[in-house]
């Protein structure tokens, strides 16, 4: 088929991959100017008093176990009460099948309150207030981080352990079956810090578990993060994060190891710090900068407002953050979090969450210099402050999907005020 007419990316579908992942997007950048029917949610702002005696995360109050909390004036964190994962549960047992495959799951789930008040969001904090927040991070990463290969705070990532029965490139793995018995051989592929690969014969299923199963207790894990907002699930206005730790590798910082260790090998240097460069001379999808840190809208960007947080410099870990990179850090977090709130003038929606490299015993005497410290944002919202991005259909079925390019959300963005609404309107 002829093409009719000159590429514009600003008019014409097309994909773009997404080397982190390893997968591709769909943008359609035409679809803007289709009228909207479908669902509109209601506009979040709402009255948060300073202080609710009834919130379970506000100081002195007391939580669902019936534990107090104490009369915090800064960050305060807690093992969370009613937590996803346990540090000491059994193992599920050998699997009946190879097809019904279970593994242990154990860990620790904590919360971190950011401030004493509940009406206040990132945005609204002080930079020295943010700082706080930052050094806590920082610190929970390195207390867990002992003991626990992948942290992850949400207020998003922080990483694995690795054990390497085979070194390869995971995206690339050729499995080569040496059993006497081809038909009944299973390739089982774990995706860590090193690749692993085994070629089991299914007669042995039953003898290889035991160490299948000590290697997943080796694997471990801990996540940062934060959702904001009703519409991305956050049940409390209380401006609070999460802290996760897991003895298994989970999916999403497999596949960004695996590929970032793959682009070391192929073009011999850490693909963020790469793309980094590459954004700060382009200067196309860049929405805000500082001496220390630059947020861009990825070019692979699937949420319509998605944001890239990364460092100037090459550093594997929070901790690993000089005074001045946690201020720039503070200052940085707080101009995009203020831009996001004008976009559409609400408290924006969002999850996010730091991928560092990996922690714990057996990262200490490895090589994770592939790896390069990054923040995720992914907004919900499309076209309002009442209108949000839905995955589903296509986007469940095939891949991934966005209307907007990476270039016209950092437009958007980076041409917002820099004082945030609520503040301008007490002003005026």
């Amino acid at each position: 088929m002829m093409e009719s007419s000159q590429f514009d990316p600003l008019d014409h579908q097309h994909v773009r991959y997404n080397p982190l992942r390893g997968d591709w997007v769909l943008v359609s950048p035409h679809r803007l100017k289709r009228p909207w029917k479908g669902k509109v949610e209601k506009k979040e702002d709402k009255e948060v008093p300073r202080h609710d005696p009834k919130n379970p995360l506000s100081p002195r109050a007391t939580r669902g176990s019936g534990k107090v909390n104490p009369d915090y004036e800064s960050t305060f964190v807690f093992d969370n009460d009613f937590p996803a994962m346990l540090p000491d549960v059994p193992s599920p047992g050998p699997p009946s099948h190879p097809l019904l495959r279970s593994e242990a799951a154990r860990g620790t789930c904590r919360v971190m309150c950011f401030h004493p008040r509940s009406d206040l969001t990132l945005p609204l904090m002080s930079v020295a207030e943010i700082r706080s927040v930052v050094d806590e991070w920082a610190k929970q990463t390195e207390e867990l981080g002992q003991t626990f290969t992948w942290v992850q705070v949400f207020y998003w990532d922080i990483y694995l352990v690795s054990m390497s029965l085979h070194p390869s490139v995971c995206l690339a793995c050729v499995f080569v079956c040496q059993s006497p018995h081809p038909s009944m051989c299973l390739s089982i592929h774990l995706c860590v810090c090193q690749s692993v690969c085994l070629s089991i014969c299914l007669a042995d299923w039953a003898s290889c578990y035991l160490s299948i199963s000590l290697l997943h207790l080796v694997l471990c894990d801990m996540k940062v993060f934060e959702n904001k907002g009703e519409l991305m699930g956050c049940s409390n206005p209380h401006p609070h994060c999460q802290i996760w730790t897991s003895s298994f590798l989970p999916n999403e910082p497999s596949l960004e190891d695996c590929s970032q260790k793959k682009h070391v090998s192929d073009y011999g240097k850490p693909m963020l710090v790469e793309y980094a460069q590459l954004e700060t001379e382009r200067k196309e999808r860049i929405v805000i900068e500082n001496d220390c840190w630059l947020v861009v809208v990825p070019y692979w960007a699937t949420w319509p407002y998605e944001t890239l947080l990364m460092p100037k410099r090459h550093i594997l870990r929070l901790p690993d953050l000089t005074d001045k990179e946690r201020d720039a850090l503070s200052d940085i977090m707080k101009r995009l979090l203020i831009k996001y709130d004008n976009l559409f003038e609400c408290s924006f929606p969002y999850s996010m969450g730091w991928h560092g490299a990996p922690t714990g015993p057996a990262a200490r005497n490895a090589d994770y210099s592939h790896w390069q410290l990054h923040a995720h944002y992914y907004p919900c919202l499309l076209r309002s402050a009442t209108v949000k991005k839905f995955m589903v259909g296509y986007e469940m079925l095939a891949q991934s999907q966005r209307d907007l390019t990476a270039e016209q959300a950092a437009d958007k963005l980076r041409s917002l005020p820099d004082v945030h609404y609520k503040l301008r309107e007490e002003i005026h």
